[in-house]
């Protein structure tokens, strides 16, 4: 079978390949999977660096998320059948003709969602949805702020605001020419980052401040943050795409002065912590999708040999949306 592997840390396409590897085979608890769609995702190029806490080891198999067939069953494995269609959160090694997982991480298709939508959703729609839900306590009619409006989980965000009751939707983004795909996938404002950013979400909020806002950006944004969020609110940090060092947080003297909280979310860590909670999010997001009340474009490629310049793509932050690979059936 094929693989796409990362041989070593990169700030490019150099040390990424498609390589032939040994076929897994399922332990207790475990499934393979033939994957017919892998997404491809930002988590993807921060492993591709050699950011701490993405890679064990080199050679590396990236790819977090699948849709496909059960292939083989392991032991102690009930609920799923071979040939089943399913999406999964694969911890490493999606981007491959067949991919073992742990059963708990797999959760069956409904006939109505589209299997490029559904490799879409164990990494991506998840988060999204977990964002608003869980971690920012999201009430209809609130406003939401999203930075990387732009990406995958924004572009969500988006959509999914008005499923869960609505409200108004701002957006940043990193580039100028960003703008108009923000806008495209439903927000009601984007806002370049370039620009005063206080200033331009007071304007849209008519001085009131935001409710949430959900922040991939580490700590890099947080004292615009906290200059936006109305009392009451809620800031959710859920990655570090510029990669570095983390500032510190603020003291407690002023969260509380300010009414406001800080809050992190890790969707990896949570399908490795609470595979539960992380399981009944995607279940959420792939029936709201067959009911018709979320619509998610998709971006496909072709090939396994395709994926490395979409990697390229979101590291020069060129990416528009949602990309996922197509490998087979």
């Amino acid at each position: 079978m094929h693989a796409l592997m990362m041989v070593g840390p990169s700030q490019g396409v150099d040390r990424t390949e498609v390589r032939e590897v040994e076929e897994p085979r399922p332990g207790p608890g475990e499934v393979t999977i033939d994957v017919a769609y892998a997404g491809i995702n930002f988590l993807d190029v921060m492993a591709r660096r050699g950011d701490a806490g993405y890679v064990g080891a080199w050679p590396y198999a990236p790819g977090l998320e699948v849709s496909g067939a059960v292939r083989e069953i392991g032991p102690d494995v009930t609920g799923l059948a071979v040939g089943q269609r399913v999406a999964a959160f694969t911890a490493g090694g999606g981007l491959g003709d067949v991919v073992r997982v742990r059963a708990e991480f797999v959760v069956p298709v409904p006939d109505k969602v589209p299997s490029p939508v559904a490799a879409a959703a164990p990494l991506m729609l998840t988060t999204a949805l977990l964002l608003l839900e869980d971690a920012a306590r999201f009430r209809p009619g609130e406003t939401v702020l999203m930075h990387s409006a732009s990406g995958g989980v924004g572009s969500a965000v988006a959509q999914l605001v008005p499923a869960l009751g609505g409200g108004l939707r701002i957006g940043t983004v990193g580039r100028p020419d960003k703008v108009a795909s923000a806008l495209k996938s439903g927000y009601d404002v984007a806002v370049p980052r370039s620009e005063d950013l206080t200033e331009a979400v007071r304007a849209a909020t008519g001085g009131a401040g935001v409710d949430i806002v959900l922040d991939p950006l580490g700590t890099t944004m947080l004292e615009t943050d906290l200059g936006v969020t109305a009392p009451g609110g809620r800031i959710v940090l859920f990655g570090n795409a510029g990669g570095g060092d983390q500032a510190a947080l603020p003291p407690a003297g002023r969260l509380i002065g300010g009414n406001l909280a800080i809050s992190g979310f890790s969707i990896s860590r949570l399908w490795a912590t609470a595979p539960h909670r992380a399981a009944a999010g995607l279940r959420r997001v792939l029936d709201l999708i067959a009911e018709g009340r979320l619509d998610i474009a998709i971006t496909e490629v072709g090939s396994l040999a395709d994926v490395p310049a979409v990697h390229q793509l979101l590291a020069e932050g060129r990416g528009d949306g949602k990309y996922v690979a197509h490998l087979q059936g």
